[in-house]
């Protein structure tokens, strides 16, 4: 089984490659739950691969490019780790803006149970 710092380790490359699905597939317990921040494009509470699968369509449905994606080196304790992102993004209708995060995991049995992301919403 994986260490949460492994996990954490694989989460960042591969975000680093803006490869988000595969992220999602190799690394998230079925069970996944996801919460964003109040006024988020999107639902508050996701729960499940399959509500996180029409949560990544959305998501993607509504960029229109993507020019970059920084995320920082983890900071890991136990089973939590904490990562910063930014990027680079034009979203439909939007103009170009570089858009900022901090998402924090938290992993059991070898796999990322809960996520959850702090930025600056409109609502």
């Amino acid at each position: 089984m994986k260490s949460t710092k492994e996990i954490a380790d694989q989460l960042v490359s591969l975000c680093r490659q803006g490869k988000f699905d595969q992220a999602v597939e190799e690394l998230y317990s079925p069970d996944i739950v996801s919460i964003e921040p109040e006024g988020a494009p999107f639902s508050q509470r996701t729960k499940g691969l399959e509500e996180m699968q029409a949560k990544g369509e959305k998501w993607q449905s509504m960029v229109e490019e993507m020019y970059g994606v920084e995320v920082s080196d983890p900071l890991v304790t136990d089973n939590h780790f904490s990562v910063s992102m930014a990027m680079d993004i034009k979203m439909k209708g939007g103009p170009r803006s570089k858009d900022a995060e901090i998402c924090v995991y938290e992993v059991k049995d070898g796999k990322i149970v809960t996520e959850q992301f702090f930025y600056p919403t409109a609502g």
